[in-house]
């Protein structure tokens, strides 16, 4: 059996269609068709060869979807310890995941995708997805509170879904007036403009936010955020970025305040993501991302598309 896979022969390179051979499993792992891969900004990482002893040729993606191999049963590939297409090939292939040396992954990895998504609908849940609503989820905040998200892109659309559902008031902070009618169609009782207005000074003028949620990659826009949190308010950054934070002892003493990172999650987090974005409550809808879709062999046009910023909001490899 063979399989195509869109591999990177070196750092910086163009991504390469090739065809390798299918191994077999081996004991406790089940390999896995992959139906739809994401490509997600952390991607990068791999792609330019920023990520410490990687070897090449690597192949990236890490938010799949897929069958597990002649079962015919829907599974999600994660592992909390080691992501895919960094400590193993990832999922921008049409036939398995590699894990170490074997294109697998073992069974402990898996996560059931309910029936109501699609593959290319579950694999950016399954990054974008899990990041955000394990975030939220874990913020402090309770309903009714009043919860800022920085950025409505890849991240922040699904973020400012979840955050509505969660039953908080959302207010999401974007660049540009263009972005306000987007917010609050995906769930945001309030928009707020950071290039026309401070927004830390705004979220004040709402009282303050009990969580702030950093999805966009850009530290300089997150430091101008934390004196809109509210006392004992937290401060969460999801968006990978080189740069520091910038922020002072008293800012984090007066009111108490804490900032933290968050990963991704483990398997039961991202069953937990799936299953709470399937569900409907009353007349409200249920998550969903908003994605383009690729063939595997234009994967070069799609991580440009994603690099670009313009993408709406997450761009999916497809098989078929």
């Amino acid at each position: 059996m063979k399989m195509k896979a869109a591999q990177i022969s070196k750092p910086g390179g163009d991504f390469e269609i090739v065809e390798r051979e299918v191994p077999e499993p081996g004991r406790g792992q089940v390999r896995v068709k992959v139906e739809a891969c994401g490509v997600c900004h952390s991607d990068v990482f791999v792609k330019e060869g920023l990520w410490p002893g990687i070897q090449y040729p690597r192949v990236p993606g890490h938010e799949v979807a897929g069958v597990i191999d002649e079962l015919g049963a829907e599974v999600i590939g994660w592992n909390k310890g080691q992501r895919v297409g960094v400590g193993w090939h990832g999922g921008q292939d049409n036939t398995c995941l590699e894990c170490r040396r074997g294109h697998f992954l073992y069974c402990q990895n898996l996560a059931a995708i309910p029936d109501a998504l699609s593959d290319a609908e579950a694999g950016p849940l399954l990054c974008a997805g899990v990041t955000t609503f394990n975030a939220l989820r874990h913020s402090g905040a309770a309903p009714g509170s009043l919860v800022a998200v920085q950025g409505v892109g890849g991240l922040g659309h699904l973020a400012i879904q979840f955050g509505n559902k969660f039953g908080y008031k959302v207010a999401a902070i974007g660049r540009g007036p263009e972005n306000s009618v987007l917010a609050k169609k995906l769930g945001a009782s309030v928009y707020i403009d950071s290039q026309s207005s401070s927004a830390a000074q705004e979220l004040q003028k709402l009282g303050g936010v009990q969580a702030i949620l950093a999805t966009a990659p850009n530290s300089k826009a997150m430091s101008e955020l934390i004196d809109g949190l509210a006392p004992t308010g937290k401060f969460i950054v999801v968006g990978i970025s080189p740069d520091p934070i910038a922020v002072t002892p008293l800012q984090l003493i007066t009111g108490e305040r804490a900032i933290q990172g968050s990963a991704v999650g483990t398997p039961t987090d991202s069953e937990d993501t799936m299953r709470f974005a399937e569900l409907t409550f009353a007349e409200l809808t249920c998550v969903r991302p908003t994605i383009e879709t690729y063939r595997l062999e234009k994967a070069d046009a799609a991580f440009s598309r994603m690099m670009s910023g313009k993408a709406e909001f997450r761009v999916v490899l497809t098989m078929e």
